[in-house]
């Protein structure tokens, strides 16, 4: 996806002016792509291949996010979907949870290169962050975990009527399926599970939910546990 066809695809999703927006994508992608010689960022290396694969899908999630929104975006890594959400809606704050010290420092400079106010940067690995429980009106996560263990992980954070939206692949609905009884226990109601195309990278599902009661104090367990048996 050239830069022409990418703005034009960003056109629906960008809440900030759509030439700067641009700008401070293209500044995200060379540094992407320059520091990723030398740390493990993604896969995906190719300038055209990242404005799709990576900023497009990323924004196109921007819709399920209510005005003014505190989001959390768990397991961030190269910033996906966070520091896309926060170049496209200046209007939320993202703080990124990522539990390795070296993507945070990309994560922490990159910001601060782009002009990013909006973004906060944890060092911490997220069942381990008692005090920011259920403070966030979103939390985001993609290609982190099965979707089960992903709730347990993400959904304390998130406040009472708050959304949670797992950016999922292909098996996004074969996963959603498997979490039955997970999205009980943590009184999850599904509100969107539309599969979507990008233009040449195939089909994705993003998942939205809606968190309807308070998290039993149980969860999340360690790590080892949930992982163990999922709910």
């Amino acid at each position: 996806m050239n830069v022409e066809r990418f703005k034009s695809a960003l056109s629906v999703h960008c809440q900030r002016d759509l030439n700067h927006a641009i700008t401070l994508f293209e500044a995200y992608l060379n540094t992407l792509v320059r520091v990723n010689q030398t740390m493990n960022l993604t896969a995906i290396t190719n300038p055209e291949e990242i404005r799709e694969k990576h900023f497009l899908d990323c924004a196109m999630i921007e819709s399920f996010i209510p005005k003014g929104s505190r989001v959390a975006d768990v397991g961030s890594g190269a910033g996906f979907p966070g520091l896309v959400l926060a170049i496209v809606r200046p209007d939320v704050h993202v703080t990124l949870i990522e539990p390795t010290g070296k993507r945070c420092s990309f994560l922490e400079s990159t910001a601060q290169s782009l002009g990013l106010t909006n973004v906060t940067v944890l060092n911490a690995r997220v069942e381990e962050l008692p005090g920011y429980r259920e403070r966030f009106d979103v939390v985001t996560a993609r290609a982190v975990a099965n979707l089960s263990i992903l709730m347990e992980l993400c959904i304390p954070l998130l406040a009472l009527n708050g959304r949670f939206i797992a950016m999922k692949g292909a098996k996004g609905l074969d996963e959603l399926e498997e979490a039955e009884n997970a999205s009980k226990k943590l009184h999850l109601t599904l509100i969107s599970a539309q599969p979507i195309e990008l233009p040449s990278a195939g089909q994705r599902v993003n998942l939205v939910f809606e968190k309807t009661a308070i998290t039993d104090l149980k969860y999340p367990r360690p790590y080892g546990q949930i992982k163990k048996k999922p709910l």
